[in-house]
């Protein structure tokens, strides 16, 4: 599915650009790193590609790995059961982490309250349907 282009002047573009790399590149160190969210960053990545990039929105669009998750959230507002359970699942990690290295209160109830603020939005997304 191709998407229109937008009419942003060469400079604009040249930000979007940068943006869409930058995520692109902060999503990769995410794939390796457990403490650095990968999905977020992608949808940025495509978001910030498709006012700037156009081929890299394409490219991204079609990754053999992270194609159906920006598809499926592109198309459908949809996030699988799988990606659901992994950001529960590293929310709470993260969250238990910072309780057992003795995080000062504050800290425990702000990122308490994010967490289960994004854990909410994000089980209340649809899964995707499937085309047969």
């Amino acid at each position: 599915m191709s998407s229109p282009q937008l009419s942003i002047p060469p400079s604009g573009r040249t930000l979007w650009r940068i943006l869409a790399g930058v995520s692109v590149a902060l999503a990769a160190i995410g794939a390796v790193l457990p403490v650095v969210p990968t999905t977020p960053f992608l949808l940025v990545a495509a978001w910030a590609a498709k006012r700037g990039a156009p081929e890299m929105y394409e490219r991204l669009h079609q990754h053999a790995i992270w194609g159906p998750t920006l598809c499926d959230w592109r198309d459908q507002r949809a996030i699988s059961t799988r990606a659901k359970a992994l950001a529960v699942i590293t929310m709470s990690t993260s969250w238990s982490f910072l309780w057992f290295l003795d995080s000062a209160a504050p800290i425990l109830v702000v990122m308490g309250v994010i967490f289960v603020s994004v854990g909410a939005f994000v089980l209340s997304c649809p899964a995707p349907r499937r085309s047969s």
